[in-house]
């Protein structure tokens, strides 16, 4: 194994700089993995663009990235899920880099049939609808409304809740050039909310009775709207706020419906709460990545030492799907 390695640092530049640095050794509990690819998440280009102040010239400097694929090149003390060699895909902060770091409980096993750029748009997606579907305590056989299902990680929730049962999947978008794409993802009904009432239309999906579980990954007033949207004792569940973090909700539409409202973040915060979302999604949801009825959809796969365009096209909103970094 090399000394060094190349790796993308945040808040020096308008841009990730690429630099030389020493490839970490893991410790207790930790896994050392030669990455093969990177996916882009929104957090990454809005940490890039929050994180250097042109104007000033201050800085708050970082290792980019959030997650990966790629093989298990060394293991710490205590761990023993995984061998070296391993195929894995993982979430750790600093993940824009020849060798990731990362605790072994947040890393699960590629599938044969998937490649490492697939396997790297897969892991934020994976972890969070699957957690979010727990969460509102679906079952097979209920209905779910998905909100800004376009979005990659939207797209993932979509194929997720079929492939686990949902009798019905109401998808959600402002364009409806993405028609096709979410019915392809599995959608039943999509309602294309420049154009159409969601409220209206999802309870006309739904025979007047709402969905049972709602993945709001939009926020704002779309949020508000899922409420009379949904079943009588139904769960919803705000994943994102694509649109904003503020919402202004009709509270009848909340008590009279005996709602449950979920909010879920699956950061790095908690490790062992993390490890436990891993572990139930490798159990639960993997069966399906695994048989194909998952699968990441990605928008474009750009070369290390070319970040800078894929940072460009995810800021342009331009991509269908996960944006991925082959790492040399």
């Amino acid at each position: 194994m090399t000394a060094t390695m190349t790796a993308l640092f945040g808040g020096t530049a308008p841009q990730w700089q690429a630099r030389r640095v020493p490839v970490p050794e893991p410790g207790p509990g930790q896994v050392l993995v030669r990455a093969r690819a990177a996916s882009l998440n929104n957090a990454d280009v809005q940490r890039l663009d929050t994180s250097f102040d042109p104007a000033t010239g201050g800085s708050t400097e970082y290792l980019a990235g959030y997650e990966f694929a790629g093989d298990i090149a060394a293991t710490g003390p205590g761990v023993r899920n995984v061998r070296i060699g391993d195929r894995v895909m993982g979430t750790t902060q600093g993940a824009f880099a020849q060798y990731v770091l990362a605790d072994h409980r947040h890393v699960m096993p590629i599938p044969e049939n998937l490649g490492h750029d697939d396997a790297s748009a897969l892991p934020t997606g994976l972890l969070t609808e699957h957690g979010a579907l727990t969460r509102a305590r679906f079952t097979a056989g209920q209905s779910v409304l998905v909100t800004g299902a376009a979005s990659s990680i939207g797209l993932i929730g979509v194929q997720l809740a079929k492939a686990l049962g949902a009798s019905l999947v109401v998808a959600t978008t402002r364009s409806k050039d993405k028609e096709a794409l979410l019915k392809k993802a599995g959608a039943d009904t999509v309602v294309v909310t420049n154009h159409q009432d969601l409220t209206r239309a999802t309870l006309d999906a739904t025979g007047g009775d709402g969905v049972d579980v709602v993945l709001d990954h939009v926020g704002g007033q779309t949020f508000a709207a899922c409420l009379p949207a949904t079943r009588v004792d139904g769960h919803l569940v705000n994943i994102g706020r694509l649109d904003r973090a503020e919402s202004t909700i009709d509270l009848d539409a909340l008590s009279y419906r005996h709602l449950h409202v979920r909010g879920v973040s699956f950061g790095f915060s908690r490790p062992e709460a993390l490890g436990q979302v891993v572990a139930a999604a490798t159990d639960e949801a993997m069966p399906a990545v695994a048989d194909g009825r998952v699968r990441p959809v990605v928008d474009s796969v750009h070369p290390f030492d070319r970040a800078h365009e894929a940072a460009d096209r995810m800021r342009d909103h331009r991509a269908h799907g996960k944006i991925v970094l082959t790492v040399p």
